[in-house]
């Protein structure tokens, strides 16, 4: 068979290792070439923490070496070779030519910047550019934008249950299963002290993620995070392995502990899915269909234990509303939305959020989680690290590139919704109601960080109080006429209002005195 007779390049991202990815429907496996590529332009435009570069080259070339035995023809760039042409686009071109092809299939990208190049690529490239829609999402985008027009507030809790109605998800008879659509209430607790914590699933590196760990030693050695101790999978099969494991050994609890957090204890009763969630091992379709799979077969059979409805139905949340509605926003604002900074937030990330060498042990947890894992859960991340973002007023764009550096799960369109719009309310509210801002308070309800903390969490202000409690009241000083007129915020000022001035006061010049410091990267 001669090279002419290989018609389509399709093009494979690092985040789209699904089967069934939509650059793949329809294949011609005797004449069609799939080209997956680790290019430097991508690994390298923000400095990805090491586990997340691991983890994806070792994820894509197992998911090549999948397609290779199925039988397809597959081009893989590996990122020393000698003619990896260091870009996307450039990639893109090399290999048209190489094979002979005729026309490019893609699947829509997870990033506006992606997409605004493959939309110049049929006229640089001079050849058809098929960019097919990402049907791996329950909603798509245009879904979203036809939910959206017209409202004057957009909220995940309304699209949430359209995205359960569509799906005809823990619904019986029309109606939410156990009468509510929401179930968030029930899922606050803290840890009690004795409970048994299971591990988290690991796998031993195989030759393959062994060649990319000394890969990413020798060629990104100076970004962020740790390499030592890889563990993830890195297949379909292991990445069904870990749902399977949090199915058995974690649902049962993780309604009711989500939001708690524990020193040295960075995984507790979470998943630990959303690395393969993001980057295509697993789909939402097939995760929310064995979810409730499970769930119903142990409300029908006695033998089996319950597994309590607030778990299963919190979990399905984060997929199918929470996931699925910053993806819809992202695209419905982009590419404003990447500009929004209603509180004016400007100042540099300090460098503890590199380092964790902080005073405040909560945060000092969650970098040091951060740094080893390239995980944190969601708690941590909003409301820890998140919520110091906010209150000391650390400029968007500064904390969205550090997220989007940090985290094994990151790509921009599920990082900068959540960054912008949850944690540092620079979108005015257009994804939360209200800003996630915090005291010390709350961290020491829902962990025991504080235990080992060298600042006191009761000390509201003085020598020894903890920075977030003087914190939070400056950062509503600061933006109270931005703030006040909110519904949800109208209580909290009420109760500033009657602090004694003396109070608000100290509390006020704490924070400048810390914020200082803070500009300063002294040790706080």
């Amino acid at each position: 068979m001669s090279d002419k007779s290989l018609k389509s390049l399709r093009l494979v991202l690092a985040d789209q290792l699904t089967h069934t990815v939509a650059a793949l429907q329809g294949i011609d496996a005797e004449h069609d070439v799939i080209l997956l590529a680790e290019v430097r332009s991508e690994a390298s435009y923000v400095k990805h923490h090491k586990k997340k570069i691991i983890y994806l080259f070792s994820a894509m070339r197992h998911f090549a070496q999948e397609l290779i035995a199925l039988g397809y023809k597959v081009h893989y760039t590996q990122y020393l070779d000698d003619d990896n042409q260091g870009s996307l686009e450039a990639e893109v071109a090399y290999r048209l030519k190489q094979y002979d092809c005729d026309q490019v299939i893609c699947t829509f990208p997870g990033e506006y910047r992606v997409h605004q190049d493959m939309l110049s690529w049929s006229d640089t490239l001079g050849v058809d550019v098929d960019i097919r829609a990402d049907d791996r999402f329950i909603a798509t985008i245009e879904e979203f934008a036809q939910w959206a027009d017209g409202k004057k507030q957009l909220r995940m809790e309304f699209f949430y249950r359209e995205m359960r109605r569509k799906l005809n998800c823990l619904i019986q008879d029309g109606q939410p299963e156990g009468g509510k659509w929401n179930y968030d209430a029930d899922n606050r607790a803290k840890l009690p002290k004795d409970i048994h914590i299971p591990n988290n699933t690991q796998f031993a590196p195989d030759d393959i993620t062994q060649t990319v760990i000394e890969l990413v030693k020798t060629e990104f050695n100076d970004h962020f995070g740790d390499f030592a101790d890889f563990h993830y999978g890195v297949t379909r099969e292991q990445a069904f392995i870990v749902l399977d494991e949090f199915i058995a050994e974690r649902l049962v609890n993780f309604g009711q502990f989500q939001d708690a957090m524990a020193q040295d204890e960075p995984w507790l009763f979470h998943s630990h899915i959303s690395f393969y969630l993001n980057s295509g091992l697993l789909t939402a379709h097939e995760i929310v269909a064995r979810i409730e799979d499970v769930y119903y077969t142990h409300l029908h059979d006695d033998t089996l234990p319950a597994i309590p409805l607030n778990s299963v139905e919190g979990f399905i949340r984060q997929v199918i509303g929470w996931r699925e509605y910053v993806r819809g926003l992202y695209w419905y604002k982009m590419p404003e939305y990447v500009e929004h900074n209603h509180l004016n937030a400007q100042r540099a990330l300090p460098d503890f959020f590199w380092t964790g060498k902080t005073k405040m042990n909560c945060l000092s947890q969650c970098i040091k989680d951060t740094k080893e894992n390239a995980y944190a859960h969601h708690i941590q991340r909003l409301m820890v690290l998140g919520n110091f973002a906010l209150i000391a007023g650390l400029s968007p764009k500064a904390v969205n590139e550090w997220y989007l550096i940090v985290y094994g799960d990151a790509y921009e369109w599920v990082e900068l919704p959540n960054v912008s719009g949850m944690v540092l309310y620079a979108d005015g509210g257009m994804l939360a109601s209200k800003p996630y801002a915090a005291s010390g308070a709350y961290i020491n309800k829902m962990s025991n960080y504080c235990k080992h903390c060298e600042y006191k969490v009761t000390t509201k202000t003085g020598e020894g109080a903890c920075p977030f409690n003087y914190l939070y009241w400056d950062f509503l000083y600061r933006h109270r006429e931005s703030l006040a007129n909110n519904h949800r915020m109208g209580m909290i000022y009420r109760t500033m209002d009657k602090m004694a001035p003396e109070k608000l006061n100290n509390a006020l010049a704490d924070a400048d005195t810390f914020l200082i410091k803070l500009d300063n990267n002294d040790m706080v």
